[in-house]
């Protein structure tokens, strides 16, 4: 017995013959025998997929731990509570529990692709084995099978076709083809033709649109496309995310200041002869106030919050840090089909005696017009004629349902319905009219389809059965070959050379401008035998899968952003520069095919990536060169797509956003984000939300580490001057505590700057810390430190001189600081709600943070007078007198601040959309 072949023949199958494939795998019209099928599947094992392994939960649960910040707090936690900090350790456990099991709800879904792909692969399968036909599990075929296809199969293997009638494959979920493939059984001479070229194979996982078939299965299991995009999916390593990157840098960072921090202050504390256990405590507090134990939890908050407001904007996102990566997107490399297109084929033109008529509308709802040429009002009826010829020479309808229209059949046909439903021509009235007696069906040889109706004559010419008409719809030089009339205004008149001419030229313009041309006519008086000799020209029609109305306007708003959108769709060349163009992605760049693509190696494509607008005809390798050739760029690369072919890219990309509706299960699986309106214009929406949930944490992270820098330098400068410590270990936990926890929730939500869409994409290297933000920091935690250790060292002295003995002097003091801390942290608060905007642009116009800050006041008065709070946080009761000159001691950061955003702007201009972005225009 033969071997069976090995993955490396398999590019070739579609330039053998049919029966030379039959010999070579030892099978004939006969199918292989029980034995010879059994031998061959113990062999080369079941045709089905591997099993996807699935993530437990409890390792989602250990991820969730794998990080620097979160370890820290914990041995904080666990420190605190040593000490006798009850009340601290609690609330930082419930913190970092909170956004632990936030993060882990969130991700529980693990990555599922594999299992997707066994779904979309056929139950069953009909071969012929043992000389007679049979029905068996898909997963049983082996190569040699012999296998039967009809309408509505699902194809269970790789199949090199030996007998076609009208077969039609729809393969989008692999190639991206918009409309089904017309198949044949003859072998293909050229050697490198890329799949959706190989119309003598059938796929594994696509589907029979139409008519039937029969084959021999050349490969199984993973040696099949799907297979092999499995495989690609599988070698996969998703990317760490900018914030994860920037986060696990801030954490490291924060670890190692709060060792500083503990063992100088701690040290210098007990050089000076303080207590070693009170001074390890103050140590302890004053590591946990260097650490942000909110942070995890505001940036899973902030990061949920925009998933919610993503959902309202029919995007669903899958991972939670996906949601910041949006925000740094400055590449989208875009299916065509079903994403900037409709999937839904559309008449756009339709050409009658020498003149052409637009069809407006779009997709598959009935509602458009015609735009007649000014000069020729007179076509409207030919323009009908023809549109109602080719809905009775068309099998296709259309239905209104629930969610919208929807079609039934060829979308070929589907054009020619929806066009004449535009006009009133409603299938079901038509086919009253003239019921269909007989047909012609369509071939691949024959490229048409007629049909015969039962309908009167009228006034047209009397034929072979006056009762008769025959109504044809195909290609255009084969309609036109079949006629001897044309039908005009003027009635019906003789097709000579110069019109048939004028035809051939018109049929050529359309094609041009990328629509696939059909023609349309029709004889009267037909018989079945008749019907297509001496037939009477009506016109063409021009079609398209066209673009979505939102679509341009989503990539006029990704230009205005600087990122940067770039088209990659296994469809026609031609097509894709039309649509390419008429969206404005394709302006001075270049197009390019998948075979272009395999004669340059990795170098010679990442340098040439920035130049290219449009890849057509790639296969799911290239989809996945071209992303990482975009990455290696140093750029952050969104891949959008719906079929299997998209997946291994859609893994591979820094945010892969597959389409809800349209899309592949497989797509949807391998993807971090869906959209669930099949819209790219939501990609924008969700690329807004990204920008400004960055912008926030940015915010907080200002925010709360500059305050930090304030408290750890008044603590650090106080030690080193041998002043008394200004603020207890408690009140340093509550400044802490009051800092990270309302107003940082609140600045995690503050509205988007009206501006931040109209700023080119973050550059993820440059991270949070950028030397504005470091600047802004550093001013505002070096004046509060100046501000408040001037105000300490002011109310020791005043309290000796007021005659106060030392205890209530310190103690005086140390409240004077205390309150001066916890409101200068609050204006700050306000302050960086912008590193640019001043503080009066729209103060108030987060309601979160204002409730914040009043309810914090609140608390803040009652430690200072309620007698039970104050004895425990060991402070003094205020007169107003103090309360004026704290208020003028917080409020100097606020012109300090002012100033330091004024000298930024002058000095740091933000960069202009025009040097962020590469495009060619």
């Amino acid at each position: 017995m033969p071997e069976t072949p090995s993955l490396s023949n398999r590019d070739g199958w579609h330039s053998l013959s049919a029966d030379a494939i039959s010999q070579r795998l030892d099978s004939g019209e006969h199918g292989l025998s029980s034995a010879t099928a059994a031998e061959r599947l113990r062999r080369q094992g079941p045709n089905e997929l591997p099993q996807a392994e699935t993530i437990s939960p409890w390792d989602i649960l250990a991820e969730q731990f794998q990080n620097v910040l979160i370890i820290i707090l914990l041995i904080a936690v666990a420190l605190s509570a040593l000490l006798g900090e009850v009340l601290e350790s609690v609330v930082i456990a419930v913190i970092v529990l909170f956004a632990i099991l936030l993060g882990f709800v969130q991700e529980y879904r693990a990555e599922r692709a594999m299992e997707a792909l066994r779904r979309m692969a056929a139950p069953a399968a009909k071969v012929i084995r043992d000389g007679r036909e049979q029905t068996i599990p898909a997963r049983e075929l082996v190569p040699g099978d012999q296998v039967l296809l009809t309408a509505g199969d699902r194809v269970p293997a790789d199949i090199r076709l030996s007998e076609t009638a009208n077969l039609r494959v729809n393969e989008a979920a692999l190639t991206g083809e918009s409309v089904p493939v017309t198949k044949h059984s003859a072998p293909l001479e050229a050697p490198d033709l890329a799949i959706g070229d190989r119309i003598n194979l059938a796929y594994s996982g696509t589907d029979i649109a139409y008519g039937r078939g029969r084959g021999i299965v050349v490969e199984t299991g993973l040696a099949t496309e799907f297979g092999r995009v499995t495989g690609m999916l599988a070698g996969v390593q998703q990317q760490r995310t900018p914030l994860q990157q920037n986060l696990d840098k801030v954490g490291r960072v924060l670890a190692i200041a709060a060792g500083i921090v503990v063992v100088l202050i701690a040290g210098l504390g007990v050089l000076r002869g303080e207590p070693v256990l009170e001074m390890f405590i103050f140590g302890v507090a004053l590591a946990v106030a260097v650490v942000p134990e909110a942070l995890p939890a505001v940036v899973t908050i902030s990061l949920a919050i925009g998933v919610q407001r993503m959902v309202k904007r029919h995007a669903l996102v899958r991972r939670l840090p996906t949601v910041e990566t949006l925000g740094s997107t400055s590449v989208i490399c875009s299916d065509k089909t079903g994403t900037l297109t409709r999937d839904e084929m559309t008449l756009r033109a339709v050409w009658t005696d020498g003149h052409q008529t637009a069809v407006t509308g779009s997709g598959y709802a009935p509602e458009g017009e015609l735009e007649l040429p000014p000069d020729a009002p007179e076509q409207r009826p030919l323009v009908e004629r023809l549109l109602r010829a080719a809905t009775l020479a068309s099998d296709a309808h259309l239905e209104q349902e629930d969610d919208g229209w929807r079609l039934y059949g060829d979308p070929t046909e589907g054009a020619f319905v929806v066009a004449a439903a535009k006009l009133g021509l409603e299938r079901s009235t038509v086919e009253e009219q003239a019921p269909r007696i007989d047909e012609i069906p369509f071939s691949s040889e024959r490229k048409r389809m007629t049909t015969l109706h039962r309908e009167p004559l009228g006034d047209a010419p009397q034929g072979d059965s006056p009762e008769l008409a025959a109504y044809t719809k195909g290609a255009a030089e084969t309609i036109l070959a079949g006629c001897d009339r044309i039908q005009s205004s003027a009635g019906i008149r003789e097709l000579d050379d110069a019109t048939g001419a004028q035809i051939n030229a018109a049929a050529k313009a359309l094609a041009s401008d990328a629509l696939r041309v059909l023609a349309v006519a029709y004889k009267p008086g037909a018989t079945k035998e008749t019907a297509e000799q001496g037939m009477i020209f009506l016109g063409l029609a021009g079609m398209i899968d066209p673009p979505r109305s939102e679509a341009q306007e989503a990539i006029a708003a990704c230009e205005r952003a600087g990122i940067r959108p770039v088209m990659i769709t296994g469809d026609h060349p031609d097509t894709a520069r039309a649509i390419a163009r008429e969206l404005g992605i394709l302006r001075a760049g270049r197009v390019i095919v998948g075979h272009e693509l395999d004669r340059m190696n990795d170098a010679e494509l990442e340098a040439a990536v920035e130049e290219i607008e449009v890849y057509a005809r790639v296969s799911p390798e290239h989809k996945l060169r071209v992303v990482q050739a975009w990455q290696k760029q140093g750029r952050i690369c969104a891949m959008t797509g719906d079929g299997v072919n998209d997946a291994p890219a859609l893994k591979r990309a820094d945010i892969g956003i597959a389409m809800g509706i349209t899309g592949t299960d497989v797509s949807r699986e391998a993807a971090d984000m869906t959209l669930t309106d099949d819209n790219f214009a939501s990609i924008v929406g969700a690329v807004e939300e990204g920008r400004g949930i960055f912008s926030n944490i940015k915010k907080y992270l200002m925010y709360l580490l500059s305050s930090n820098i304030g408290e750890i330098g008044l603590m650090a400068a106080a030690t080193l001057a041998g002043l008394p410590l200004p603020l207890s270990a408690v009140q340093i936990l509550y400044v802490n505590l009051a800092t990270d926890g309302l107003p940082a929730l609140a600045l995690a939500v503050d509205p988007p700057e009206d501006d931040l869409m109209e700023r080119p994409p973050r550059d993820p290297k440059t991270g949070i810390f950028t030397p504005p933000v470091i600047l802004l920091m550093l001013v505002g935690g070096i004046w509060s430190t100046l501000v408040n250790l001037g105000l300490f060292v002011y109310e020791l002295n005043n309290g000796a001189a007021s005659g106060l003995d030392p205890e209530q002097a310190l103690k005086h003091a140390m409240t004077m600081t205390f309150v001066s801390l916890v409101l200068i942290q609050f204006f700050k608060a306000y302050n960086f709600r912008s590193d640019r905007r001043s503080l009066f642009q729209q103060t108030f116009a987060n309601k979160w943070l204002n409730l914040a800050i009043l309810w914090e006041l609140g608390l803040l008065t009652l430690i200072i007078y309620v007698p039970m709070l104050s004895n425990a946080f060991g402070t003094y009761a205020l007169p107003a007198s103090d309360w004026l000159l704290v208020l003028a001691a917080a409020f100097s950061i606020v012109p300090v601040l002012e100033a330091a955003k004024w000298v930024l702007r002058h000095t740091h201009p933000e960069p202009q959309i025009g040097n962020a972005s590469t495009r060619a225009d």
